[in-house]
């Protein structure tokens, strides 16, 4: 599985830092808005954002940053950013525990197909949609929170990334239902209904193969959630100051 790599050094410059979050925010929607966008796409993505966040947090930590976010105006518009980002916090959370299930969703159905049963097959397959579907339930409350956040350059990235980190949850999210596919008359119909062992077999491995995308993108949502944590705890750390 690919993952998108980044140099642990910064460039020489905040305004060259900033510019260079800037084009990876660009590049990361891209690829997750791609028609062709997979779970293996949402988990490159996630670990995209988190080295994204990081440098923001080493722009935020610059001296000349800290006193100007600290600035009044500067400083409402931080706190505003703070309130909006508890929106992306509260989706990491719905997230991880709907991939939880999805997760064990799947080792029942492993079990289920090793059983040879083949109703019973179907009728986890329909679980596991109706569980992803849900999934996709928490993004339809979500109202537009997007800011220019002008004269405040840091800010915006914080939105920016917010905004991006939103569309990759939401994109995986409508990416979930898909793993299996459509109950009725799908190649799973056919396989709940012959069980034929080589088949059984194929499907099996596909199985854990899925198991493994669900895990990795739990992880990835995981620590996506702990980097929000964390620049929030910088950015109320600023304002303390």
């Amino acid at each position: 599985m690919a993952c998108h790599q980044r140099s642990a050094s910064l460039p020489s410059t905040p305004h060259s830092t900033e510019s260079k979050v800037e084009e990876e925010l660009q590049g990361l929607q891209t690829r997750i808005s791609a028609p062709s966008a997979t779970i293996d796409t949402m988990c490159g993505g996630l670990r995209s954002l988190g080295d994204i966040y990081s440098s923001i947090e080493a722009i935020m930590s610059l001296p000349s940053n800290q006193i100007g976010l600290s600035l009044p105006l500067r400083r409402k518009m931080v706190e505003e950013e703070l309130d909006r980002s508890l929106v992306l916090v509260d989706l990491c959370n719905a997230m991880q525990e709907s991939l939880a299930e999805l997760k064990a969703s799947i080792q029942d159905l492993q079990l289920t197909l090793k059983r040879g049963d083949g109703a019973a097959v179907q009728i986890k397959i329909e679980s596991f949609i109706r569980l992803a579907k849900k999934a996709q339930k928490p993004f339809k409350k979500i109202t537009s929170t997007k800011t220019t956040a002008e004269g405040c350059r840091t800010v915006r990235l914080l939105a920016e990334a917010r905004d991006t980190a939103v569309s990759l949850l939401e994109s995986a999210s409508r990416l979930l239902p898909k793993q299996i596919g459509a109950a009725n008359g799908s190649r799973w119909s056919l396989v709940s209904q012959r069980f034929q062992k080589k088949r059984v077999a194929c499907e099996a491995a596909q199985l854990q193969a899925l198991e493994r995308g669900m895990a990795e993108l739990e992880n990835g949502v995981e620590s996506l959630f702990r980097r929000l944590i964390h620049s929030r705890v910088s950015l109320l750390n600023i304002l303390s100051s």
